[in-house]
């Protein structure tokens, strides 16, 4: 393609060379770079793409775009000078792979928890309704039935825009997309056409990323910011921010709740370990999917597929079919009639929640246990409550490893630590090793209590000082049980 067309909308400051000249690929990693490609120098949060130039042109590339240009410019190669090259990035990877955002229908979904789950709703219920899909997402990237590992909540432009290209020749018509707050502050989505956003909730957490919390809220509503007036914007009312993310959106806003007056109104009728009973706009159902925030997800879902055009009583029908994605409320059993629940819950928001719901459910003779750690290279504020958190609502609570990444597991475990109010301490352990705390919580339970391993959810690893080691919380509850 031309460099010019591959340029189309990007305000330039400076160009220096040719724009008349064949790209074969886009590159923002030096080590991708191929013969006749536009390298995109980018400042990151840990490297600066400038200081790769060189090594660009050394390997062929034929075009450099950055925001501060070399000062020894070889006459053999185009420089251009832009503002934001982030933005330029995700501008030309739409236009190199021909705007497939455009040519289907492309729904993201914001918002601290339920992302994942309202995303692969989606996804799987339009599949029911007989809709060829894709999905981006945190657990996985998915075509149908094929499957392509998700690295991040959201990939990077040029991976977005390969991906949709892919979905789009293989027959898609709709995209389910997990927005991230990383992404929009990257630029991640530039370029892309949304027909439609979703707005789950919003509480702490990435504050080692956007420093405060008012910093995460603008991130979010930037998405909705973005969004063009063909589109529809749908907010849950029942989080406070919710009508804030709605406020310069130019998209069509629509709103759900479970407590308030919506375009989309639920009501729990009555819960369980199976499922929930709902009332959703005069409809009675019983949906397998548990717990109160899971009652929003289905909102999202059912109004978001309304507002697509499809049909009320077939989108409840399928609706009540479809199961929890991996790793969000998955129950194991064990032969003792020991309750396990996997669950992704690594904020204090989605902690609680989870065990709100389990002590809804269970008994007054069952204990819960709950197994839980926190992030390394991750908002160290979040520890100390999510420890409180655990403490307080369960019976005993074992404090543990998570991914600790570069930091040191212990102090990880202090932080929470630190959380846990005197009166408390008496019903938390810690144990370093994961594993063993997954056994010790089974060795403490006895027939009918419950079992909450939370944090990892569908991760099948435990990053460690950079290496990624096979590690599988419902893996591990299932030899325990054994």
């Amino acid at each position: 393609m031309l460099l010019s067309d591959i340029l189309y909308t990007i305000p330039l400051i400076t160009v220096s060379g040719k724009t008349d000249c064949e790209i074969s690929s886009l590159a923002f990693d030096s080590r991708k770079v191929q013969e006749n490609s536009l390298f995109f120098a980018i400042k990151g949060t840990q490297v600066d793409g400038h200081e790769f130039i060189s090594k660009a042109i050394a390997s062929g590339a034929k075009a450099i775009l950055c925001e501060v240009l070399p000062e020894d410019l070889d006459p053999e190669v185009t420089y251009l000078q832009v503002e934001k090259p982030a933005k330029a990035l995700g501008i030309a990877a739409a236009n190199f792979h021909g705007h497939p955002s455009e040519k289907l229908k492309l729904i993201g979904i914001t918002g601290t928890n339920g992302k994942t789950s309202t995303a692969t709703l989606l996804f799987n219920l339009f599949r029911g309704l007989g809709h060829v899909c894709g999905l981006l997402s945190t657990v996985q990237n998915q075509i149908e039935d094929e499957t392509i590992a998700s690295t991040h909540t959201t990939p990077d432009a040029l991976a977005i825009n390969a991906l949709l290209q892919k979905m789009l020749e293989k027959g898609c018509a709709y995209v389910f997309m997990e927005v991230s707050s990383h992404a929009v502050v990257m630029e991640r989505i530039a370029g892309l056409h949304f027909a439609g956003g979703i707005f789950t909730n919003i509480t702490q957490d990435h504050l080692d990323f956007h420093e405060t919390f008012r910093n995460y809220i603008e991130a979010k509503k930037g998405f909705f910011d973005q969004l063009p007036k063909t589109a529809f914007a749908l907010t849950n009312t029942d989080d406070k921010n919710g009508k804030v993310m709605l406020q310069n959106t130019a998209a069509k806003k629509h709103a759900y709740s479970l407590r308030g007056v919506a375009d989309f109104k639920g009501k729990i009728l009555d819960v369980g370990f199976f499922g929930i009973q709902m009332q959703i706009n005069e409809h009675e159902v019983w949906f397998k999917l548990i717990g109160k925030f899971n009652a929003y997800n289905l909102l999202a879902v059912y109004g978001t597929a309304v507002l697509l055009g499809e049909d009320e009583e077939e989108i409840l029908k399928e609706l009540s079919q479809l199961t929890p994605p991996p790793g969000r409320f998955e129950q194991v059993h064990s032969k003792e009639e020991i309750v396990g629940i996997v669950d992704y819950a690594h904020t204090p928001d989605a902690l609680q929640n989870v065990l709100e719901t389990i002590n809804e459910l269970k008994g007054d003779d069952q204990q819960l246990i709950t197994v839980v750690g926190c992030g390394g290279n991750r908002d160290k504020g979040k520890r100390p409550l999510m420890a409180q958190i655990a403490a307080q609502m369960s019976n005993k609570v074992i404090l543990t490893s998570d991914n600790p990444r570069n930091e040191e597991p212990q102090a990880i475990i202090e932080d929470m630590q630190a959380g846990v109010s005197i009166s408390l301490k008496r019903k938390v352990l810690s144990i370093l090793d994961r594993k063993e705390a997954i056994k010790t919580a089974v060795m403490l339970a006895q027939a009918g209590d419950i079992i909450l391993v939370a944090g990892k959810g569908h991760e099948n690893y435990q990053e460690i000082k950079g290496v990624k080691h096979h590690f599988d919380d419902k893996e591990e509850l299932l030899e325990a049980f054994s």
